[in-house]
């Protein structure tokens, strides 16, 4: 190891369900084919609650797992047959690195990786199934780390990784937007950049909707211009007035609410197409019977694959995302505790939650 850097860290270790502790740890040497990055900022989100609450599988054994799966940083160390990277270089990372060697591997879709879990065959999900971004330093696989570009800064970083998920996910409808109207639930860090991310590739009209006008007018200032509280209003009625009465080309659930997934199927139009972006938590009801006599298309992703988060550096580096802007709680790696509560409790409506080793 680098004479620079200290033999230990401090770093968030999950020792049971609900029982997160900030605690000294070795700080990690690189393999051969990954680098060591001084983490920067580490996002925290949803599925960070699923895996401390221990609702999330494979995670590693408690007592020696670090979360943290949306982070970026400095790179300080090298394995030995990197030269992708060097010291110093500023990085973003996608969070799934896939075995390399499947099917699904093989085609781009590593978040779907048949040897997901398979450390032994080269998988790894940082914060998820191995060791992520809730510490000061952390290790990755070359293969999943991105160059920011100047002007680009750490907050801007974490949420470039979440426009990486609504851009993998416009991968499977095809990719092409353009002129298409599209309504998207969820007014969160994900459907504010799902939002952002089809508006840059020419959507004709990009109508968002959600429960918090907080959230909603966040939105409007970051130029969506049409918004629809759906408290307030019939979102169906709405998203038909603004579209015309056939409904919306594709409509996008990044909420994870339940009564969501119907709403897309009434919104959307005849040889239409729904995304799914979002998890749920439980069992989803909508009738699938009109979904098929509608002829609509239903597409699911998960995560940010495909090389996906490289194109959304790009659109941000371009100008065409918002993201450090999302950015309304920022914490020390010493606060995360507080940060959680934060979250669960929604204290503040927190749009997006940074820890800050």
């Amino acid at each position: 190891m680098p004479s620079a850097l200290p033999p230990t860290m401090r770093a968030a270790v999950l020792f049971g369900p609900g029982n997160l502790r900030v605690v000294d740890r070795d700080v990690p040497r690189p393999g051969p084919d990954e680098v060591l990055v001084r983490v920067a900022t580490c996002g925290a989100c949803g599925t960070d609650l699923k895996i401390l609450d221990g609702h999330f599988p494979q995670i590693p054994p408690y007592g020696q797992f670090t979360p943290g799966h949306e982070w970026t940083g400095t790179v300080v160390d090298v394995g030995a047959t990197v030269d992708e990277f060097a010291v110093g270089d500023h990085v973003c990372i996608e969070a799934h690195r896939g075995c390399g060697r499947c099917d699904n591997c093989v085609v781009g879709r590593y978040t779907a990786c048949l040897n997901y879990n398979n450390r032994a065959k080269g998988h790894r999900a940082t914060g998820m199934t191995a060791d992520g971004g809730f510490a000061e330093y952390a290790v990755h696989h070359v293969s999943a780390l991105y160059r920011m570009p100047e002007g680009l800064t750490p907050e801007d970083a974490v949420l470039i990784t979440t426009a990486g998920t609504s851009l993998y996910g416009l991968d499977h409808l095809g990719g092409y937007i353009a002129g298409d109207s599209v309504v998207i639930y969820g007014p969160g860090a994900v459907g504010i950049m799902a939002a952002q991310v089809c508006r840059a590739l020419g959507a004709g009209t990009v109508i968002l909707v959600g429960t918090r006008q907080s959230r909603l007018d966040r939105a409007r200032e970051l130029g969506i211009e049409h918004v629809i509280n759906s408290r307030e209003t019939d979102p169906i009625e709405a998203i038909k007035a603004i579209l015309g009465p056939e409904g919306a080309d594709l409509t996008i659930d990044a909420s994870g609410a339940q009564p969501v997934p119907q709403l897309c199927v009434e919104g959307t139009k005849r040889g239409g197409s729904i995304l799914f972006l979002a998890f749920y938590h439980d069992k989803v009801e909508f009738d699938l019977s009109a979904a098929i006599r509608k002829d609509i298309t239903l597409h699911t992703s998960r995560g940010e694959g495909g090389n996906n988060v490289r194109r959304a550096v790009s659109l941000a580096a371009q100008g065409a995302l918002h993201c450090k802007e999302l950015v309304t709680h920022r914490f020390s790696l010493e606060e995360i505790g507080e940060a959680f509560h934060v979250i669960r409790d929604r204290i503040g409506d927190p749009m997006k939650v940074v820890i800050t080793p």
